[in-house]
């Protein structure tokens, strides 16, 4: 039985601790300034979150910063039971750690979606996409020992018109390649977060319902 957090062997922790060390100074008084590249970063991160990325980039890392650290410790914050309610969806599921995929598999089913797959290997999801009608495809960045889950991300996009969202502890990561994504989860994450995120890509349109 799914217990409301999924783990995940990246120390997430240590990401988080380098946003830190990288944004906080946005909040001091007066602020430290960061690169162009960071900025571009942090209103990447803030879109892929469903978060305004028009305003002061110490707001901006304010929420964000918010988010983040939720989720890098759902314990914090317990299901209160009130799950968002979307149509039934037909999601794929693309995650090389097993017991991940089975835990995911459980969340969407009971909250009335579709499975497709299962998928480890990068090729086998691609190929699937051609042979099942996908609404949404939940794809691990790091698919360790079994190619590049951006590059699917990229091919389920463009040749099959597939939203994704992304399933990372390396914000970094997704948030270079945020134009290939609807939303992004954040591991280790509770069964709440992958619903809400779902909920968020469907109510903004980034997901047909």
């Amino acid at each position: 039985m799914f217990d409301g957090t999924l783990t995940t062997k990246r120390d997430e922790g240590a990401e988080l601790a380098r946003l830190r060390a990288l944004y906080d100074g946005l909040l001091d008084h007066p602020p430290t300034g960061v690169s162009v590249e960071a900025r571009t970063d942090l209103d990447a991160m803030a879109r892929i979150f469903d978060l305004d990325a028009d305003r002061p980039p110490a707001e901006v890392w304010r929420d964000l910063r918010a988010v983040l650290t939720r989720q890098a410790d759902p314990a914090r914050e317990t299901d209160d039971g009130r799950i968002p309610i979307t149509p039934p969806l037909a999601i794929m599921v693309v995650e090389d750690d097993p017991v991940m995929a089975a835990d995911l598999m459980e969340v969407l089913v009971e909250a009335g979606h579709g499975v497709v797959g299962p998928f480890q290997d990068p090729a086998a999801a691609a190929a699937a996409a051609g042979l099942h009608a996908v609404d949404l495809a939940l794809v691990d960045i790091n698919l360790a020992g079994h190619g590049d889950g951006v590059a699917l991300a990229r091919t389920l996009k463009d040749t099959w018109g597939i939203p994704v969202m992304f399933l990372s502890g390396d914000v970094a990561a997704a948030a270079r390649h945020a134009r290939l994504a609807t939303a992004l989860v954040l591991k280790p994450y509770g069964r709440r977060d992958v619903l809400a995120a779902i909920a968020r890509a469907v109510d903004s349109g980034g997901v047909a319902a």
